[in-house]
């Protein structure tokens, strides 16, 4: 399986530790997961993205871009190839307009059932086919996402858009996907995933582990910070706003951070605002016989 790590935080952080210097850090468990990574980071509200096929730690490039990027809002990811064939345009995170999306996991039966995989790519609505331009499940299911986003909001690069029908989509979208291809051959369908438009920042977890942080045990830089405050910082927040929310696929260091594991089928994140949610799980919403949900959306 890859591996997963994003942040969202009122404070511009860097991302050197996390991506290079932490005890797990990402460079370090790309020795176990070697098949490329990606690395998205916003500037103002805007996208960069950076991919290469190549393991983590032997890429210049990676490391290079660990020890200077600096962001709000921060999505890496390393690969294990398991569908699709190893190479640039297979490496998450995948891209459209101010969306990043990167996921962990596969769908049950799309490398060898056609049918599968003709039913998962129709939950993709036809104004978002020629953006699909590698072989993974991963980028099919982003487009998916998309495609439910769509049918809930005109626009759906709006700094402002709110979390919960957000969630919802992508939730929704888990659950069509699961519907189709969980009975497909003996694999389960895995779909934990990150996705953010720079300001809502949305993790769920289905059946591939998700951690997340909201506060640490200790701020070492409370005597010097000027948003620093012990409810926030210090304490962990159910419903209110909080400095940061850190996703991860297992804990990248122990201290200071306090993490938690999230449960199968929950979801959780930011809005723009940094109001933290927490959605627990709730039973698969199935697919009604013959329809493709939004895949009429053009």
């Amino acid at each position: 399986m890859c591996r997963l790590y994003a942040f969202r935080t009122s404070l511009r952080s860097t991302v050197h530790r996390s991506l290079l210097a932490a005890e797990n850090a990402l460079a370090e468990q790309s020795r176990r997961h070697p098949d490329g990574w990606g690395i998205g980071y916003y500037v103002d509200e805007y996208p960069h993205l950076y991919r290469n096929a190549k393991q983590a730690l032997d890429d210049g490039l990676f490391g290079e871009l660990g020890s200077i990027v600096s962001t709000n809002t921060f999505l890496g990811h390393i690969r294990q190839a398991n569908v699709g064939p190893v190479s640039l345009l297979n490496c998450h995170p995948f891209q459209f307009g101010k969306w990043l999306f990167a996921h962990n996991g596969q769908i049950a039966g799309y490398n060898d059932d056609p049918q599968v995989r003709d039913r998962v790519r129709a939950l993709v609505a036809p104004r978002f086919h020629r953006n699909i331009l590698g072989d993974t499940d991963s980028e099919v299911f982003f487009f998916a996402f998309l495609t439910r986003l769509c049918s809930q909001f005109e626009d759906i690069h709006l700094p402002g858009l709110p979390f919960e029908p957000a969630a919802e989509a992508l939730r929704r979208t888990v659950a069509d996907i699961v519907a189709i291809s969980d009975t497909s051959g003996d694999i389960e369908t895995k779909l934990t995933c990150i996705a953010t438009n720079g300001n809502l920042m949305i993790g769920h977890r289905f059946r591939v582990g998700l951690h997340f942080s909201t506060h640490k045990s200790e701020c070492p830089e409370k005597d010097s910070c000027a948003l620093f405050k012990a409810h926030m910082c210090e304490s962990p927040v159910a419903d209110g706003i909080v400095r940061h929310l850190i996703l991860t696929s297992e804990a990248v260091a122990p201290e200071p951070n306090v993490w938690n594991e999230l449960g199968d089928g929950e979801t959780v994140g930011v809005d723009w605002g940094m109001h933290f949610r927490r959605l627990p799980a709730e039973a698969p919403v199935q697919v009604r016989s013959g329809e493709a949900p939004c895949a009429s959306t053009t």
